[in-house]
């Protein structure tokens, strides 16, 4: 999202943080992670969740009447073209009214009844919606529901007369690596904008984002919630962070990152249909946790310095039905070492509600290994 003022960047910080992957943020990276906010500067972000399947099916895309032909021989540039003139009357510039000032980020089409999805942070603290379609008419537009830890949200507009061109979702699961993707929105507010590059990895954690979409495709500032797509001009994911180089404070050129489109399918048909997430499709022990060091051990006179201590188990959760206590000082879950708070958001977000799994703590001097069913984190934070 692009703003018109320049706030100091505030630092990156967790959305959730008490049980299952509501810990400390998480960096798989090297490098700092942050949301295209567009602000001049950036403000640190954590989001996302894991999970496979659908509680609903959203509506297919119908945009697009121009054929793509398939990639052979010497065409690249014909497909891509083609894949430009079916997916940008889908793609919309949001503008937004804060308490903070004004803004703008991009956002995709995915129903014919005028719903919109973007990035949470574009719309976050928005006292007044618009939306800017492709054809250039301006329409007011109504805040449907968010969802904060995927940075996602749902906005809607009164279709025209004529209609909506509707974005098809993709599989995201059918990513490869080096294949070619398009990005598409209103970076720094220039409306319309097209960059292209490759699928650079695939399964990154970013934040909470345990399958998040790296690309060398272009993303900038006014970016946040417009399409990635495929060459088959398909929406595979949701542009929605960039990096910055922590040595030079500078944006990291060709680092981006996207929620994937299969997450996008299992969110927005439960903000269209309640306004909220009902089902997040995430894995969570029930506890809340601090990080182990030398300090907090010699303290509490725990018998290992690393690792993440219990502080509080919630009534009925996981970890309770599992017989885990206040005190115990989680040391491993299933296969991954957990050294501290952000190692065990990691491990959960690798993991899925229902699934069984090894958790290895210290309770005083003993060693225990405890099975665990993993139940769902609660919509509610």
């Amino acid at each position: 999202m692009q703003h018109t003022q320049t706030p100091e960047p505030s630092p990156a910080q967790s959305n959730q943080p008490s049980h299952g992957p509501r810990t400390a943020a998480i960096v798989a990276l090297t490098i700092v992670l942050v949301v295209v906010l567009g602000i001049g500067l950036f403000a640190g972000w954590v989001f996302g969740t894991r999970t496979t399947g659908s509680p609903a099916t959203a509506r297919p895309g119908t945009g697009g009447s121009s054929a793509i032909p398939p990639v052979s021989g010497g065409n690249l540039q014909a497909v891509r073209e083609a894949v430009v003139a079916k997916v940008r009357p889908m793609v919309v510039q949001i503008n937004v009214v804060t308490g903070q000032g004004q803004g703008l980020g991009s956002g995709v089409i995915i129903d014919p009844r005028g719903y919109i999805i973007t990035n949470n942070h574009v719309v976050q603290g928005a006292q007044h919606l618009e939306v800017l379609l492709f054809d250039g008419v301006m329409v007011p537009a109504q805040l449907v529901g968010t969802d904060p830890p995927d940075d996602l949200a749902v906005v809607k507009v009164t279709p025209p007369k004529a209609g909506l061109s509707v974005a098809t979702l993709g599989d995201s699961s059918q990513l490869q690596v080096g294949q070619d993707v398009l990005a598409i929105g209103n970076p720094l507010g220039i409306t319309q904008t097209v960059t292209s590059g490759i699928v650079s990895a695939l399964d990154r954690v970013v934040g909470t984002i345990p399958d998040a979409i790296q690309t060398d495709a272009a993303i900038n500032p006014g970016n946040s919630g417009g399409a990635l797509v495929d060459l088959q001009g398909e929406v595979v994911g949701i542009p929605t962070a960039t990096a910055i180089d922590p040595q030079f404070k500078t944006p990291a050129n060709g680092v981006g990152f996207a929620v994937p489109s299969n997450r996008v399918k299992f969110i927005a048909p439960q903000l269209i249909q309640t306004g909220a997430v009902t089902h997040t499709g995430r894995a969570a022990l029930g506890i809340t946790t601090t990080t182990v060091d030398e300090t907090l051990a010699a303290q509490r006179q725990l018998a290992v310095t690393h690792g993440v201590l219990i502080v509080s188990v919630e009534p009925n959760s996981a970890a309770a039905r599992a017989g885990l206590q206040p005190g115990d000082v989680i040391v491993q879950l299933g296969e991954q070492m957990v050294n501290d708070t952000a190692a065990l958001a990691d491990a959960l977000l690798h993991s899925n509600p229902g699934d069984t799994v090894s958790v290895h703590v210290y309770r005083d001097k003993q060693v225990m290994t405890v099975s665990v069913t993993l139940s769902e984190l609660s919509s509610g934070g």
